[in-house]
């Protein structure tokens, strides 16, 4: 265990110690006049991430808010058993079968992918601060879990093989993308403490954070994932930690797609799943549709100006 990680950990515990940096988001964005106010490249990266999205959340398996309706593209699937050891260290991950757009309904339709999603930290203890970030025992684990899924012979029909999650969840699909350079990994504000070389297979991920969450005060200490990197402003008033929950993230990504792609509406309909704060339009407005006619600007709302005392 080296004494920087000992230290990164023991900051992670007195957050409110360290520095906050500014980084590039879409709080006010230059794209009024498209739909939902958020600009294409941005739509576009949202209708590509949104089922990786979906599933890092339902990696919480048990929890209170995953989605309980995953949409018309993803199905959960039967993992192998979690031994009690690695359980014990925190370790967790599902599996789940994408399957492409419009086939819903059809009896025969095959995978095009199955996501393997990591759990994240779950903040109940030192466990996985422990074994996650000052040792490598789930990056072991994660290694292990993802070769074991490959192998079984019921997934050997080709489909391609993704990897995702959330937080410490997507450090480990960080490991396992550099590890296997022919997968793809998907993260959400995902934790900067991992080991391998982050060269490997950089063009092959995408990070999804939400600006002001809190594991991004810690992104000068370890280099960020290479990988293409978006910065959402979803939820410009809400604290560090709220900003750093998969599900606020996962809705606020999901909805923008909705813009784009019509299983991500339904999703969207289906999980009641509401606009993101910053968005113009009251606090209950529905979704617009998939391409709306803009007819006029949306402007986001940030942070609300403090009144003056005096």
């Amino acid at each position: 265990m080296s004494l920087r990680r000992l230290m990164l950990a023991l900051c992670l515990l007195t957050l409110s110690a360290c520095a906050t940096y500014p980084d590039i988001s879409q709080s006010r964005s230059p794209c009024r006049m498209e739909p939902g106010g958020w600009c294409g490249f941005l739509r576009n990266g949202a209708v590509d991430v949104w089922p990786y999205a979906v599933a890092s959340a339902n990696a919480y398996t048990g929890d209170d808010d995953v989605f309980t309706d995953l949409g018309p593209v993803l199905e959960r699937l039967e993992r192998l058993p979690i031994a009690d050891e690695a359980a014990d260290k925190g370790f967790g991950y599902e599996i789940f079968a994408q399957y492409a757009s419009g086939t819903e309904g059809q009896p025969d339709r095959q995978p095009i992918a199955r996501i393997l999603a990591f759990r994240g930290t779950d903040f109940d203890g030192f466990t996985d601060i422990f074994y996650g970030t000052l040792r490598n025992d789930q990056i072991e684990l994660a290694q292990a879990a993802f070769e074991a899924e490959r192998a079984r012979p019921e997934f050997a029909d080709g489909a391609e093989w993704i990897v995702a999650g959330h937080s410490l969840g997507g450090a480990l699909a960080t490991e396992v993308s550099i590890a296997h350079p022919h997968v793809r990994a998907f993260m959400f504000n995902t934790s900067p403490f991992y080991g391998g070389e982050d060269r490997v297979n950089d063009m092959q991920r995408t990070v999804f954070n939400e600006r002001g969450e809190v594991l991004r005060k810690f992104a000068r200490y370890d280099l960020a994932p290479a990988a293409d990197v978006y910065t959402l402003n979803c939820a410009p008033r809400n604290g560090q930690f709220t900003k750093h929950k998969i599900r606020p993230l996962a809705d606020c990504i999901t909805w923008i797609a909705a813009y784009g792609d019509p299983d991500a509406l339904k999703t969207v309909l289906a999980n009641a799943v509401r606009k993101p704060m910053v968005e113009c339009g009251d606090e209950g407005k529905p979704h617009p549709g998939v391409m709306p006619v803009v007819s006029e600007p949306c402007i986001h709302s940030a942070r609300p100006e403090k009144e003056d005392p005096a």
